[in-house]
């Protein structure tokens, strides 16, 4: 390899690289800095326990699982908070070098075009929602999709009975098994990598990423095997997480521009304005342009070096080195490559078309019956009611016909000029493109326009932490499993109790959405919240297995008659912001029977963790030999 070709292949991945991590800071810069992320869903504390709730066995549907098992392993050797925010920009980072990969390996772009594909991934609406409705974890399964497509690929095309073929399958199934437990870090991330695998890795190795996807999703299934959270949802979730129409756009148009999610709070401010029309128009028109090229048959893998440079007009890195570096005894399987490349970015676009119609038709009053019977009659179905989630798909297939459309603009703009202006046509096209992408959705910029920022709590929770030292259940007062402190700021925020004390905090699980409470599956934190509201006896919550009782004093909510039943108890702990009982004579009565499923739970964290260690690893040191 000459010295300038090694150069550009270094280029090719370097500039993508950063120009994916300066995104990542600007968009995510707020956390940064010291303090915990404490927003709506996403709850980081300084340290967590592992509980029979963290490996999803309590009574709520397992829907962060593994995530809470894996900080609460790690969080007594670093700072929790540091371990999410990490992830989260990491997250972020992999998501937008996921997409130059992505396209340099099944366009074969150069630069410019990878750094619109980065674009398309990190700047747009769906990133910002989730943002602001604080799913970090879901953000991980959705940086880990265009992984996903890529290691599908390579598996699809490494049929070859050669040892560097034998490697390259190796390491390509390592790299769908890693990121298929990296999205698993939420039961719906598993899913999303899943149903990319499934679509594009092809028939003959289905079977096997399906069962790579049920190793990688074994703690949650383990947790459901047990019981945990199997009954049926309440339907009226199935409403209340639909999708939502955005100004001007109606809820098809918002789908369609990677936004709609179901909150209307957690929407930045320019997607409530006429910028959201433009933002999707200018999103739809650049994804357009490349729709035609991404989906056409061509081939590039042999005369690699020649042919890019004529369909591609930048100069600097047209073809990667690797392509033009392939021999004359490689040339019988340049068609089946090709091949394999059209089929893959043939299922992301129908996967996309499926991500964006599918929840759309959940939205109307028909499709919204028929998942509110799902969820009502099968257990687990809950997972699907949040359907704009699912929109994720559509992330991979945008970003590749950004970057292909990219490649055509700049082809027209050399095809009118002289060869020597080729590269500065690429640089127009791809700024251009990148400011089109970016100035409409100004404000994800600096933590969601400043609302993504760091808290700190007060001691008081680590003192409260520190006196839980026997047997029983936690509850919570006030009622409900939403709080707002005077440190957490205007918005609400889930209690961050269950992730901060070493014994299993009761929740019900039900959740407050646009004025109406959809239920939740905890049946014991139903009865316990009633009994404390009632002020029913000390004994009638020990009979309920609860040992201790936290008062949030600083946060609204019901709290009934409870003061009769708190008169009952032994007061271990109080500041002017928390207060801590014992519940006389209680013991684990709701313990005992979970012995079995306790050690399926372990062992399949155990297995998964392997999974993103081993499975990253494997696939790292094949692909380098």
């Amino acid at each position: 390899m000459s010295d300038s070709l090694a150069r550009r292949k270094q280029w090719a991945r370097f500039v993508p690289a950063v120009y994916s991590g300066l995104l990542a800071a600007v968009i995510a810069g707020p956390l940064l800095g010291p303090g915990y992320l404490l927003l709506r869903d996403a709850v980081s504390t300084p340290r967590s326990y592992l509980t029979d709730s963290a490996l999803g066995l309590g009574d709520a549907a397992p829907r962060a699982v593994p995530q809470d098992a894996m900080l609460a392993a790690l969080s007594p050797i670093v700072d929790g908070g540091l371990i999410v925010k990490t992830i989260l920009l990491v997250a972020l980072w992999a998501a937008g070098y996921g997409a130059a990969m992505l396209a340099r390996e099944l366009l074969r772009v150069s630069v410019g075009p990878q750094l619109v594909a980065v674009t398309v991934a990190l700047w747009n609406p769906y990133v910002a929602e989730r943002l602001l409705q604080g799913h970090w974890s879901l953000l991980t399964g959705y940086a880990a999709l265009p992984w996903t497509a890529l290691a599908a690929y390579r598996i699809r095309r490494a049929g070859g009975s050669d040892a560097m073929a034998g490697r390259g399958a190796v390491g390509s199934w390592g790299a769908l098994a890693g990121c298929f437990a990296a999205a698993g870090l939420t039961p719906t991330g598993a899913l999303l990598a899943g149903s990319t695998a499934v679509v594009l890795v092809g028939r003959r190795n289905v079977l096997g990423a399906l069962v790579l996807l049920s190793a990688a999703s074994g703690p949650w299934l383990a947790a459901a095997l047990s019981g945990a959270g199997t009954e049926p949802s309440d339907p009226a979730g199935i409403a209340a997480f639909a999708a939502r129409a955005e100004p001007a756009l109606g809820t098809l148009g918002a789908l369609a521009g990677l936004g709609g999610i179901w909150n209307a709070d957690a929407v930045p401010g320019s997607r409530t304005t006429p910028l959201a029309l433009i933002a999707t128009a200018l999103l739809l028109a650049l994804v357009a342009i490349g729709i035609r090229s991404t989906a056409a048959i061509k081939t590039v893998a042999i005369r690699g070096r020649a042919d890019d440079i004529e369909s591609d007009t930048a100069a600097t890195d047209s073809a990667p080195p690797d392509v033009t570096e392939i021999g004359a005894t490689h040339a019988a399987c340049a068609g089946d490559t090709d091949r394999a490349a059209v089929r893959v970015r043939r299922g992301l676009l129908v996967l996309a078309a499926f991500a964006v119609v599918l929840p759309a038709l959940g939205a109307t009053s028909w499709g919204m019956s028929g998942m509110e019977w799902l969820v009502a009659h099968v257990p687990g179905a809950g997972l699907l009611r949040d359907t704009q989630k699912y929109v994720a798909l559509a992330m991979p297939a945008y970003a590749l016909c950004a970057a292909a459309g990219c490649r055509a603009v700049a082809a027209r703009f050399a095809a009118k000029a002289s060869v020597g202006s080729r590269t500065p046509g690429m640089a127009v096209a791809a700024t251009g493109f990148i400011a089109l992408l970016v100035l409409p959705l100004f404000d994800l910029a600096w933590g969601v326009g400043g609302a993504l920022k760091p808290v700190h709590y007060p001691v008081g929770w680590q003192r409260v932490a520190e006196r839980i030292d026997g047997p029983g259940d936690v509850a919570v007062l006030p009622g409900g499993m939403f709080r707002r402190f005077p440190y957490s700021g205007k918005v609400a925020v889930l209690d961050p109790a269950p992730r901060m004390l070493p014994r299993d905090v009761l929740q019900t699980g039900e959740l407050p959405v646009h004025g109406r409470t959809v239920a939740g599956e905890g049946a014991r934190a139903r009865e316990v919240q009633s009994a404390l509201l009632h002020g029913d006896s000390a004994q009638r919550l020990g009979e309920l297995g609860v040992g201790w009782v936290l008062v949030e004093r600083t946060t609204p909510g019901p709290v009934g008659e409870s003061k009769t039943t708190l008169a009952q108890l032994d007061e271990v702990y109080a500041d002017s912001q928390l207060a801590l009982y014992r519940v006389p004579d209680s013991a684990d009565h709701f313990k005992e029977s979970q012995s079995t499923h306790r050690a399926i739970a372990y062992a399949a964290h155990i297995l998964w963790a392997a999974l993103v260690v081993g499975g990253l690893l494997l696939a790292a040191v094949l692909r380098q030999r």
